[in-house]
């Protein structure tokens, strides 16, 4: 399995959908869960977790640059 790919999966349905991006700030894990179709323990799921919240953040912060925003 691609972890990768899944993470820019789960990324671009949360960044695209207001009632998924609410319900991941409040539940992270069980929308991944749901998402990736992937049961794990909770402290398994975390790193995917962390590493859909550094790319939504990252992403956020290329939208709010703008053209420099590209340079990255």
């Amino acid at each position: 399995m691609d972890i990768q790919a899944k993470v820019e999966e789960i990324v671009n349905k949360v960044k695209n959908d207001d009632d998924l991006k609410n319900r991941f700030t409040k539940e992270p894990i069980k929308v991944v869960e749901e998402l990736s179709g992937i049961d794990l323990p909770d402290d398994q799921m975390e790193g995917v977790v962390e590493a859909v919240k550094a790319k939504l953040n990252l992403d956020g912060i290329k939208d709010k640059l703008g053209v420099f925003g590209k340079l990255f």
